[in-house]
């Protein structure tokens, strides 16, 4: 149920024949994980406190650093050395006190990411490392939970949503992670942002992205990212968008499958 001011806070979204009264209460009901509070996390963040996610749950180890604002705008200079989850949660509950938070200042690791993703209904990965990536893919697997995940690059990003756990309209299992990547690139091919650089407002694109597609999966409205992958090229200000399917062969899903629990390792 809605209150007053949530009717009024959340106005714009309720006219919205799309979204309407239901929609709104779907995403007051949701519980979602957020993976990061970097740079794709914090956009993530924003928005969905900002649209009336109920429950929002934040997964982070990292303190702030300096170099870090040039990308990661839910941080301020005075939060220099804070947790990354303490400083968030103070602009989420700025931005939306009807917003509940959890915070989880703890590195997710193959121990703890089944328990703690089983808690939320939906998980939007902000990581910025292969392992993570697929650490959460798999987790969310086994976990039957949505994943909405993104990667940047210095002036690329892609993103797509995995719901591998649901067969697909061709009554074949939707496609994993390990579909579309079979594995990580060989260690060292792919530099660091550190080492590479990033442009600060691409994570704001990717990580925006990323909440439009959290809210649509709770809401349920239009064509989502399920089995296509958002490549976006921003030299070029290109944005493709490349279908994939389920493989049979993959060690996940597939119709042999050798991953049955998690390992930690790629």
């Amino acid at each position: 149920m809605l209150t007053s001011e949530e009717l009024e806070r959340y106005a714009r979204h309720i006219v919205l024949r799309e979204v309407g009264g239901p929609g709104q209460s779907a995403l007051k009901s949701a519980r979602v994980l957020v993976i990061g509070a970097g740079g794709l996390g914090a956009p993530v963040l924003l928005y969905l406190a900002a649209a009336g996610v109920g429950t929002l749950g934040i997964v982070d180890d990292d303190t702030v650093s300096l170099s870090n604002l040039q990308r990661q705008v839910i941080h301020a200079t005075p939060d220099i050395g804070r947790h990354k989850v303490e400083s968030a949660s103070d602009v989420i509950r700025r931005l939306n006190p009807h917003v509940s938070l959890e915070t989880h200042a703890t590195r997710l690791a193959a121990d703890n990411a089944i328990n703690l993703i089983s808690r939320y209904d939906i998980v939007a990965d902000g990581s910025d490392n292969f392992a993570t990536r697929y650490l959460v893919s798999d987790a969310c697997y086994f976990a039957r939970r949505p994943l909405v995940t993104a990667a940047v690059g210095p002036f690329d990003g892609t993103l797509t949503t995995l719901r591998p756990h649901e067969v697909g309209p061709d009554g074949k299992p939707n496609p994993t992670y390990r579909c579309l990547f079979p594995e990580p690139p060989p260690a060292g091919t792919v530099p660091a942002c550190a080492e590479a650089g990033i442009l600060g407002a691409l994570p704001g694109v990717l990580g925006s992205l990323m909440a439009f597609e959290v809210i649509r999966e709770i809401v349920k409205f239009g064509e989502g990212l399920v089995g296509r992958l958002l490549m976006i090229d921003a030299l070029a200000m290109r944005f493709e968008t490349l279908g994939y399917a389920w493989d049979p062969a993959n060690p996940l899903s597939g119709e042999n499958p050798t991953i049955k629990e998690l390992t930690g390792t790629p």
